[in-house]
This record gives structure tokens, C-alpha cells and sequence, in this order.
């Protein structure tokens, strides 16, 4: 198993705060950590139901949203916001394998294993 890992930190522009707001968005806690053979990305989705999570991938982005079983609200500099959802997307490196992917939902943790696609090849020596 490989030990080394890269944490990748994205900061998002004061327009998508406002935007994630005013559409009642949360962004869930996440990390992304490199095996040899997959990739391992965990959410914390409290309040949340397993059916209600929804897990899509688009080239080489993997999305995930999930409905809130009940509004959650939140009051900063005197004003009440209220949330609806959980919604996170991560890039992921191109050698993924989006067909064998598989995800596990327990105490509010979903964990998604992503295997990475082979890249090795033989060649035949003449």
C-alpha cells in the first residue's frame, strides 16, 4: 500500500459562496487519499439519508449531492441561512475505473473506492 498521498486544497471565489448560499448548497467535509490500485474518497454526510445521496461522474470529475433529511440553518453577521443540500466535486486523475467504482454509506461516512485503470503493456520483443 502506498503511504505517500497529496492533499489538494481548493479554495472557492467569494461569487460561489454566495451562489452555494443562495441556493441553499452545503459543501461536505472530504478527502481524497491514493492507494496503489484505487483511489479512496470519504464524505461526511450527516442528516442525510442513503437514498438521497446521489453519486454521478463527468470525465474526470465524480460528483456527489445529497438531500438533507431536514433544513439546516445557520446564522453569521446577523443573518439566518438555511441549507437543502450537500454537494461536492473533486477531479480525479485520468486513469480512473468509473465501471468497477463502488461506494458504502454507514453512520453519515460514504466512502467511494475508485480502482485505477491499468497502465501497464507488454510488449512483444523481436
Amino acid at each position: 500500500m502506498k503511504d505517500d498521498f497529496e492533499i489538494r486544497a481548493v479554495f472557492p471565489s467569494i461569487s460561489s459562496l454566495i451562489d452555494d448560499i443562495e441556493h441553499r448548497i452545503l459543501s461536505p467535509l472530504s478527502y481524497l487519499k491514493e492507494f496503489d490500485n484505487h483511489w479512496l474518497l470519504e464524505l461526511d454526510l450527516p442528516m442525510v439519508n442513503k437514498k438521497d445521496i446521489k453519486v454521478t461522474f463527468d470525465k474526470n470529475m465524480i460528483n456527489v449531492e445529497a438531500k438533507l433529511k431536514e433544513r439546516y440553518s445557520e446564522e453569521k453577521l446577523g443573518k439566518i441561512s438555511k441549507f437543502e443540500y450537500f454537494k461536492k466535486s473533486v477531479s480525479l486523475p485520468n486513469m480512473v475505473d468509473v465501471k468497477n467504482t463502488t461506494a458504502k454509506f454507514q453512520k453519515g461516512r460514504l466512502e467511494i473506492k475508485i480502482p485505477k485503470k491499468a497502465t501497464e503493456r507488454s510488449i512483444k520483443i523481436s
